[in-house]
């Protein structure tokens, strides 16, 4: 690695798709895949790397969404990403992509029957707010009753949430992973590289990565142009609040109802009054 430069973060989006998202690393992806899903081991015989371009997340995103998808063995399809910044509507996001992953596998005239299983897997670098009441770093979910009476396993959806993972090993391989995610030290990085011929293959993957200055340029491009579009879109937010706010001092409201339904707290209210 370069001398001085400080190691790349496996979060940003680039960095996670280089590492785990080139079919050259498919036994990284495959060993990681392993920590997290409990799908038969012969799936893994042989998995394929589809999409492996950048998509726009929306018209005109400078920098989009690097996902991962991973079709396996039998056809199973699983889609994997990491968010760095919260998405409100992310149960609905998701739901979304999974019915997408679903129906495209149909052409018309086919038979319901050849569907293949559909897997998301969604990496986060916050809380949820659905899972809030949990500590658990890891949730799986799928289409079960109350009492556990699974409906289909053909949809799952699996979350992992970075700030929920303990800074003491569980003695898991998904702990180790998320570490290996998680962490920018270069010890520690070391210390993971032990745990397994993959993980030391990922490690020194982001080494290689992080002393490469086309990639560092195009990594923190990417990262600066996500930060000022959700700067954009905080401050269109505050605009609206603001907005919604004056119209509601204009028919009389309170300012403890205003800042209910903006966020916006009693003083920049008062301001606006003048």
């Amino acid at each position: 690695m370069a001398e001085n430069k400080e190691l790349l973060s496996v979060k940003l989006d680039l960095v996670f798709r280089l590492i785990f998202g080139d079919q050259r690393n498919t036994d990284i992806l495959t060993s990681f895949l392993k920590s997290v899903l409990d799908i038969p081991e012969e799936e893994y015989d042989h998995i394929t790397v589809a999409d492996p371009y950048i998509k726009a997340e929306y018209p005109g995103d400078k920098y989009g969404i690097l996902d991962i998808k991973i079709r396996t063995k039998s056809g199973q399809v699983i889609h994997t990403e990491i968010q760095v910044a919260p998405i409100p509507e992310m149960d609905q996001r998701s739901l979304y992509y999974q019915s997408k992953m679903v129906t495209e596998q149909l052409g018309s005239g086919q038979n319901y029957l050849m569907i293949k299983k559909v897997i998301s897997i969604i990496i986060t670098d916050y809380g949820l707010k659905q899972l809030s009441g949990s500590g658990r770093y890891h949730h799986q979910f799928r289409y079960r009753t109350g009492d556990g009476l699974e409906l289909t396993n053909l949809v799952e959806i699996n979350t992992l949430e970075l700030p929920k993972l303990p800074l003491e090993t569980d003695n898991t391989n998904l702990w180790n992973w998320m570490r290996f995610m998680e962490t920018k030290d270069e010890e520690e990085l070391k210390m993971l590289a032990t745990k397994s011929t993959e993980l030391k293959k990922a490690v020194g993957v982001l080494m290689e990565l992080s002393a490469d200055e086309r990639t560092r340029m195009i990594a923190e491009n990417r990262e600066i142009a996500r930060i000022d579009e959700v700067s954009r879109l905080n401050g269109a937010i505050r605009e609206r609040n603001l907005e919604i706010a004056r119209n509601a001092l204009a028919e009389g409201a309170s300012y403890d109802f205003i800042s209910k339904i903006t966020g916006l707290d009693f003083e920049t209210i008062k301001r606006l009054k003048v």
